[in-house]
């Protein structure tokens, strides 16, 4: 999936049309744990420059983390989820003898933030759950059905008040 011919393979047709449009793969690899801030810049500029919402919460993004091993694992993922963006865990964190914390964390931060983790071991509901949890957030934005299209020639383009 990061290669831009398997937008044409794989993709949606409202995916498969924005990287036919501008040439980029339907998944794009931002680097390492650590680099994932990048992940939250890209969905900042989305809302600021794309116009995609108001907020970082309401972006279709999500933060996925199957394997997450490490302190550092947790605080990233409690800085997407601090930034509206819903993470999906593969296992839970070490919490779980503590009631209050696991439930501060999969639910009453949804109150705090619009997100919260999700903890789902089994790799193939958790894909599921990333796709309903993406297609909540295109539905509230409107984004989820299929729009007429038209492309502007230069005229078009001219009556343009950009």
């Amino acid at each position: 999936m990061l290669r831009p011919e398997a937008a044409l393979e794989a993709a949606g047709t409202g995916l498969r049309e924005v990287c036919e449009a501008i040439g980029m793969p339907p998944v794009l690899h931002m680097g390492s744990c650590v680099d994932n801030s990048r992940i939250l810049e890209a969905g900042t500029e989305v809302v600021l420059e794309g116009g995609l919402g108001d907020d970082l919460s309401q972006i279709p993004a999500v933060g996925v983390a199957p394997e997450w091993m490490s302190e550092k694992a947790v605080a990233i993922a409690c800085y997407f989820v601090a930034s509206g963006i819903d993470v999906v865990l593969g296992h839970p964190f070490h919490v779980g003898g503590s009631d209050n914390v696991t439930r501060f964390l999969n639910e009453e931060t949804r109150e705090l933030f619009n997100a919260s983790f999700h903890v789902c071991e089994d790799p193939l509901r958790a894909a599921d759950m990333v796709v309903d949890l993406l297609d909540k957030k295109r539905e509230r934005l409107g984004i989820n059905r299929k729009a007429e299209r038209k492309l502007y020639d230069m005229e078009d383009r001219r009556k343009l008040d950009v």
